[in-house]
């Protein structure tokens, strides 16, 4: 499956990530560490350097906090994004201390000459800003109204941030409108995209836990870019961030703009399936981001977990390595051929042996 084509933005460069201009979407995080704890923001950084979190961002609430971006910045090998409200005086220190990517509202920053003097700032050294508009924090865009006008009022609020960097003189500009539910959310980012070509950071907000918030998300992720729109995207769960950047991807390879390296197939299970199919997925589910790793730079690998002899052989036929079988044996395949048959117990292992030992 592949999505629609994709919108035609801006490109800019967020440290040595391209975002917009066609460039890959990116996946993106954010911290729930304290950024003035420098060890364990590093710490939770690196987690998801490891899972293929492309740019990470820490909130900014204080001076210690700025000034605590060098050493992180220092500790990372992915570009890093200062997200700042109200004081301007924490986006001037962010970019002196070698940020990548501010995230403000110039409208919240203070009078015209600060917005100038953080615009002046970005401009020296070459890095972007982005417009965050959350309804949640946008009055106009409360109550009970109808999804068209809440995005209607995000836009209009995001459009008047934008003008007033473009007033200055700035067009490095990253925009996003996100809501908590879908439609509101879709609909902003559908109407942003006819006034504006700036990328497109989207995502749905505040969307809940693990489970909720990951179908909430790859509802909004899925129909946005299925209609061309997303240079960037950020899954907001109430949950570990390392999670979220295993959604995006997920949400990414489903629709063909992104592959993780490694695709895993099984079926739902049915009176039929008379091998423990669950526990034998979940443990290579387990497996994947190593398998992944050890593939980095090879030709994505299809596999397929079937507990059922009705279509089971068909599918794992159909992938680079599968199996396919009952209680008494498994049939393993190959790029559609018959390679061996292991017992009950043997599934993974023989699933791995065949996975580590392809060179292609």
């Amino acid at each position: 499956m592949t999505a629609h084509k994709r919108k035609n933005t801006r490109k800019v460069w967020v440290g040595k990530v391209a975002v917009g201009g066609g460039a890959p979407v990116s996946v993106q995080s954010m911290t729930n560490t304290d950024t003035r704890d420098v060890r364990s923001t590093l710490n939770q950084i690196r987690m998801l350097e490891e899972a293929g979190c492309e740019i990470v961002r820490v909130g900014v609430p204080d001076m210690e906090a700025a000034l605590n971006i060098a050493r992180i910045k220092k500790g990372i090998g992915i570009p890093l994004v200062a997200d700042i409200h109200f004081d301007y005086r924490l986006a001037l220190e962010a970019v002196k201390q070698g940020v990548d990517k501010l995230r403000i509202n110039p409208g919240n920053i203070g009078s015209p000459e600060k917005v100038r003097e953080v615009v002046k700032a970005a401009r020296g050294a070459g890095i972007p800003i982005r417009i965050g508009v959350n309804a949640g924090s946008l009055k106009s865009a409360q109550g009970h109204q109808s999804p068209a006008l809440k995005a209607k009022k995000l836009v209009d609020s995001a459009l008047a941030h934008v003008k007033i960097l473009e007033k200055n003189g700035f067009e490095d500009i990253v925009v996003s409108l996100k809501a908590s539910d879908v439609a509101t959310t879709v609909e902003a980012y559908r109407l942003m995209a006819k006034k504006r070509g700036y990328p497109l950071h989207i995502g749905v907000t505040e969307a809940g836990s693990e489970f909720r918030g990951t179908i909430k998300s790859s509802v909004g992720l899925g129909i946005l870019l299925s209609e061309g729109l997303g240079d960037t995207v950020r899954v907001s769960l109430t949950a570990d961030p390392v999670k979220e950047v295993a959604v995006a991807y997920q949400v990414l390879q489903s629709l063909g703009l992104r592959s993780t390296g490694v695709e895993l197939i099984s079926c739902p299970t049915c009176s039929r399936c008379e091998v423990d199919l669950i526990s034998i997925v979940n443990e290579l589910e387990e497996e994947l981001p190593r398998m992944a790793a050890a593939r980095a730079g090879k030709k994505p690998l299809k596999i397929a977990v079937m507990g059922c002899v009705v279509n089971g052989p068909g599918e794992a036929k159909e992938a680079d390595v599968g199996i396919a079988g009952s209680r008494k044996k498994g049939i393993l395949f190959e790029k559609g051929r018959i390679v061996g048959e292991v017992g009950p117990d043997g599934w993974i292992d023989a699933l791995k042996k065949l996975i580590t030992g392809r060179s292609g």
